[in-house]
C-alpha cells in the first residue's frame, strides 16, 4: 500500500507503545480480552501502513515484564491470542517480504509459543521490505542488567557503541519516533536506552482505534520537529 502526500522526512524506525486495549473494550461493557484481539487487528493495520509509508522499522510493545503480574486469566488469553496470531500473521509478512525479530525474554512463554515465535524469526530472516520489532516479555531496566552482566562476564570495558552491541536492539536502527496510543504520558520501562534523543509523541486515541489518520498527524508532526541531538542550530 501506498501513499499520497507523505512527509519530507519520515523516521527511518517507529515503536509503539500500544495502550488502550482493555479501557477499549471496558467502555463497550465487554471483557479486556476483546480489547486485545482488536489491538491484533490494528498491529496488522498499523505495519501495512507504515511500511508502505516507507519506515524501515517498526517496533511494537507487545508484552512487558510487567504484564506477568497481570491476572492469570488474562495473561494465559494473550498467550492464547499469540499462539492464534502469530502463524496467520508470520505468512501475512513473509509475503509481504518482511523481517520478523524479536526483544525480550521469551524463555517465560509456554514451549508451544515460544515455537510459534522462533519458527516466525527464522522464517523471515530474509524479509528485506521493513522490520517488524515485537517487544515480548521485555523491559529496558531487565535488557540493560542483562548486557552489564554479559560485559562483566568479557572482563571487558565498554563504550557506549560496545554496551548498545549487547542490547536486542544491536541490529536495529534506534527509535526517531516513540508512539504511545491510550493518552498515557510515560515510556512504562520501554527502550529507556534506545530512545535517548528519540522524539515522543503522546496520542489519546487508544490503540484499537488508531490508524491512517492519527499516523499521518504523527507523522507531520515529526517532519516539522528540529532535531539536534543536543546540539544548537547554525
Amino acid at each position: 500500500m501506498k501513499y499520497n502526500s507523505v512527509p519530507d522526512r519520515i523516521p527511518k524506525h517507529i515503536a509503539f507503545i500500544m495502550d488502550g486495549n482493555g479501557r477499549w473494550a471496558q467502555k463497550r461493557l465487554l471483557p479486556r480480552k476483546f480489547g486485545h484481539r482488536e489491538g491484533v487487528k490494528t498491529i496488522r493495520k498499523v505495519a501495512d501502513i507504515c511500511f508502505g509509508l516507507g519506515i524501515e522499522c517498526v517496533s511494537l510493545y507487545a508484552f512487558s515484564t510487567e504484564n506477568k503480574e497481570r491476572p492469570e486469566e488474562e495473561v494465559n488469553a494473550l498467550f492464547a491470542l499469540m499462539e492464534e496470531y502469530f502463524p496467520k500473521f508470520m505468512g501475512e509478512m513473509l509475503e509481504n517480504d518482511v523481517r520478523i525479530t524479536v526483544m525480550g525474554d521469551v524463555s517465560y512463554f509456554p514451549e508451544r509459543l515460544r515455537a510459534i515465535i522462533s519458527e516466525a524469526v527464522e522464517k523471515s530472516k530474509n524479509g528485506k521490505r521493513g522490520v517488524l520489532n515485537f517487544a515480548l516479555n521485555y523491559g529496558s531496566r531487565a535488557e540493560i542488567v542483562r548486557a552489564a552482566n554479559i560485559a562483566v562476564k568479557s572482563g571487558k570495558q565498554v563504550t557506549e557503541q560496545s554496551f548498545s552491541q549487547l542490547l536486542y536492539t544491536s541490529e536495529l536502527p534506534e527509535p526517531d519516533l516513540i508512539v504511545r496510543t491510550g493518552g498515557e504520558y510515560r515510556l512504562s520501562n520501554f527502550m529507556l536506552y534506545q530512545c535517548a534523543y528519540s522524539e515522543l509523541c503522546f496520542s489519546q486515541t487508544l490503540w484499537p482505534d488508531f490508524g491512517k489518520k492519527q499516523i499521518m498527524e504523527i507523522l507531520n508532526d515529526y517532519a516539522a520537529r528540529e532535531r539536534r541531538y543536543g546540539k544548537i542550530k547554525q
